[in-house]
């Protein structure tokens, strides 16, 4: 009797046929990986079986499938682990999502990852004419950037990327991850064009909408979210870039609010993000109407809530808060130095 049973999604474009499920066991220990699971089905039962795979030790990052609905590299998935999140007894085992499927579980990561790495433009560009040997840097300039050099461009961020999904243009987590490794080099002489090439484009640095879910796959602790979100930091507090996707006023009308009032006021963020006072804000402000309508008709908001916003109690905590905030924009890097490291 087989230890596991794999149910693997079987696709092939060439034959015309539909994408199919099939069941497969495995004999091998829990503590074996999905990815020894498939090459011992490639191997005994079906050939044909399509994965992408070399070193096996979660380096080259090559193995990147959908286990149980999520992205991860097969070759660091133990048995045991997937078992346990198995719904029916089966451990699912499908192509990773975002990008089109060649066969099986092999998906074509030119037609959007490393299209969109290029997009960022993906390498130094030094000032001036390049010095007889290699550049030199206090290794302590480097710290900032070295979560992001930590990325082996799995494709796993992604795939589980929503804001891809619904917009399939969004540069996405794995290439704005990769553009922080440049922005962040003290080396580099282009960082202001960078930001605000990534603020400006209505598919950039703004169109990432928090889900956490490149934060939770990726293998390597990189956290493109926490990358993407310290673009727009750079972007605004060191260049005070103003981008048409309201990011910037956003950004400043989120944090006087709660400064303000302790508490969201949603009415008066939409207000300030867009800018009721400029002609492109007054009509992105008409046409946020039909919303808000919405939102009485379902009774989540009252006009007393719409004309009256009451102040959270405790507020000098929320100001002392703030005023610590602004007296400390360090940023303490966690993968270098782990959650104790000031302890230490």
């Amino acid at each position: 009797m087989s230890n596991y049973t794999l149910r693997i999604r079987r696709f092939d474009p060439e034959s015309g046929a539909p994408p199919h499920w099939e069941d497969h066991g495995v004999d091998l220990e829990g503590h074996k990986s999905v990815l020894d699971g498939i090459l011992q089905v490639k191997d005994r039962e079906d050939g044909s079986i399509g994965i992408r795979c070399s070193c096996q030790a979660a380096i080259c990052g090559s193995c990147g499938v959908r286990v149980n609905g999520q992205a991860k590299l097969a070759c660091n998935t133990k048995l045991q682990d997937a078992q346990e999140k198995a719904r029916d007894g089966a451990i699912i085992v499908e192509p990773m999502g975002n990008m089109p499927v060649l066969k099986d579980l092999i998906v074509n990561m030119d037609a959007v990852h490393w299209k969109k790495v290029q997009r960022v433009v993906p390498w130094l560009v030094p000032e001036g004419d390049p010095p007889e040997r290699e550049y030199v840097v206090p290794a302590e300039t480097m710290i900032d950037v070295t979560q992001t050099m930590a990325c082996i461009h799995c494709g796993a961020c992604v795939s589980d990327c929503l804001s891809m999904e619904v917009d399939p243009d969004f540069v996405g987590p794995a290439a704005l991850a990769k553009a922080y490794r440049f922005v962040g080099d003290p080396r580099d002489s282009a960082t202001e064009e960078r930001l605000r090439d990534l603020a400006e484009d209505p598919h950039g640095i703004y169109d990432c909408t928090h889900c956490f879910s490149c934060v939770q796959v990726c293998p390597k602790g990189v956290a493109p979210m926490d990358q993407i979100m310290r673009l727009r930091r750079r972007a605004t507090r060191d260049f005070e870039i103003t981008d048409p996707n309201n990011g910037r006023r956003h950004e400043e009308a989120f944090t006087k609010i709660i400064e303000k009032k302790g508490i969201l006021d949603e009415r008066k963020l939409l207000q300030d993000s867009f800018g009721a006072f400029r002609p492109q804000g007054g009509v992105q402000l008409i046409r946020s109407l039909p919303t808000g309508l919405r939102g009485f008709a379902r009774g989540k908001i009252t006009p007393k809530k719409a004309l009256f916003h009451e102040k959270l109690e405790g507020m000098e905590n929320v100001k002392r808060i703030y005023d610590h905030a602004e007296d400390h924009h360090e940023e303490i890097n966690l993968y270098i130095l782990g959650e104790e490291g000031e302890e230490e």
